[in-house]
């Protein structure tokens, strides 16, 4: 169906308004900062340009034709006391009487002719005035000069003997003060930008603070002396923020403080049993089964809570993460495993080290298990650190992803989260903590035919 001819008009404008939404996205500031300052200025900017517009076209350009046409009927006085006297004329007296009755300088150049070429001013506009207020009042050719003298204008008007020159003061001519409107529009225009800079920066640095406050949070790092301060909306999001910050750390506390009663009053039974099967004939089946189960027993005790305390009492400092790799690499190599390090020199980056290291290990405890071949990457990827662990294993299916990093979930038999007696906490544990250091961990497939577990850490 074709648009009608009354929709057309409204479609064509609703697509140059999402034309100019586009460009303003494009071309905004993208601080809160340069909005501001934008939202303010800009209008004062607008007003401003609309003034100058109002300025020259009506105050400006009226009052500079005005002149001009007084100039001109002046000079056209003097040619028409020329006419009536004619030969009789006394130069010297016409120049007396203009000098002193109408503030022209004249003088007659007998036998002279007008110049071939006039020139030009800077601006074409007083030309134009002048040129156009000349030929109104005067029939002879006439040729005048803008740009010989800084205070006067020269004009010539040819006549039968010669030609007749007027000196006029700049000042009768033109409107010479144009340049203080401009000025003072400069400098106030000028100060405005920087009040408002001043102004709106106390204002919105309370919120960089907010805002930096809740990222180094969500990386670990605490800010004790983080303090609401600002507007009253930004005091109020400030002290929301430091109640949930207050709240979290009370919950995590009281999780982790019940989950280590629980390993304590646990590992007492624990030990005793253990105890009992060391007496125990050692070479009874039944007994080195349940021997086994405690032993498994203590390592799920062990890991659910390490699970619970997700690392949050490690506190966050610059780390040099090429150092801690190796030092990782090392240990697992030294226990016969086959891993291969490709990490950039100097990598840092601010991060509880410990947690770190334990999340790296997970991720390769998971690589070494079921691949052959491991090999541990980390690069500088722009403002982030990516560490990669690939095997050669059978992989995880894609649609499984996700699900592997639930915390005691199991997978396919090709796979199994719960092979070796883990209990399935391991990549629910490394993501826990890349998330708590800002980051994040992704899996997908590998070149080498396996997983890869991809690292995401902020410098």
């Amino acid at each position: 169906m074709s648009e009608t001819p009354a929709s057309s008009p409204m479609s064509a404008l609703r697509r140059l308004t999402r034309r100019l939404e586009a460009l303003l996205r494009r071309v905004a500031p993208r601080g809160l900062l340069g909005r501001s300052i934008l939202i303010i200025v800009l209008p004062v900017l607008i007003t401003q340009a609309l003034m100058t517009w109002y300025f020259f076209d009506r105050h400006w350009d009226f009052i500079s034709r005005r002149l001009a046409n007084v100039t001109a009927g002046e000079i056209a006085m003097l040619l028409e006391l020329q006419a009536a006297y004619g030969d009789e004329i006394n130069w010297e007296e016409l120049s007396a009487f203009a000098t002193q009755n109408l503030r022209l300088e004249a003088q007659f150049m007998r036998g002279e002719q007008l110049p071939g070429e006039q020139p030009r001013s800077r601006f074409s506009i007083l030309d134009d005035t002048l040129s156009r207020e000349l030929a109104n009042h005067i029939t002879q050719p006439f040729w005048f000069d803008l740009r010989g003298q800084a205070d006067f204008i020269e004009i010539g008007i040819q006549l039968d003997e010669g030609v007749l020159h007027v000196l006029a003061r700049r000042d009768r001519v033109f409107v010479t003060n144009g340049h203080i409107f401009l000025t003072y529009l400069i400098v106030s225009g000028t100060f405005l930008l920087i009040v408002a800079f001043l102004f709106l920066r106390n204002q919105v640095r309370p919120i960089a603070r907010l805002a930096r406050a809740a990222e180094n949070f969500g990386k670990g790092i605490d800010e004790p002396e983080f303090k609401p301060a600002g507007a009253r909306e930004v005091r109020r999001a400030a002290l929301a923020f430091i109640q949930m910050r207050d709240r979290i750390f009370r919950h995590i506390h009281q999780r982790t403080e019940m989950l280590a009663g629980v390993s304590h009053d646990l590992r007492t039974p624990l030990t005793r049993m253990k105890l009992e099967l060391a007496l125990m004939d050692t070479d009874d089946a039944g007994v080195q089964a349940l021997k086994s189960d405690v032993e498994e027993m203590g390592r799920m005790l062990e890991e659910y809570l390490e699970f619970a305390r997700g690392q949050r009492s490690e506190t966050a400092s610059p780390t040099n993460l090429t150092e801690l790799l190796d030092h990782v690499t090392a240990d697992m190599v030294r226990q016969g495993l086959r891993i291969e390090l490709d990490a950039d020199r100097d990598l840092s980056a601010t991060v509880r080290p410990q947690a770190i290291r334990r999340a790296v290990n997970n991720l390769l405890d998971n690589a070494v298990t079921y691949g052959e071949h491991v090999r541990l990457t980390a690069r500088a990827v722009g403002p982030q650190i990516e560490i990669t662990v690939d095997d050669d294993g059978p992989g995880i299916q894609a649609h499984l992803r996700d699900e592997a990093f639930r915390p005691f979930r199991r997978l396919d038999d090709a796979r199994n989260q719960d092979a070796g007696g883990s209990v399935g906490l391991g990549l629910s544990i490394a993501r826990d903590i890349a998330r708590a250091h800002g980051g994040d961990i992704s899996l997908s497939d590998s070149p080498t035919g396996g997983l890869r577990a991809r690292l995401i850490l902020p410098t």
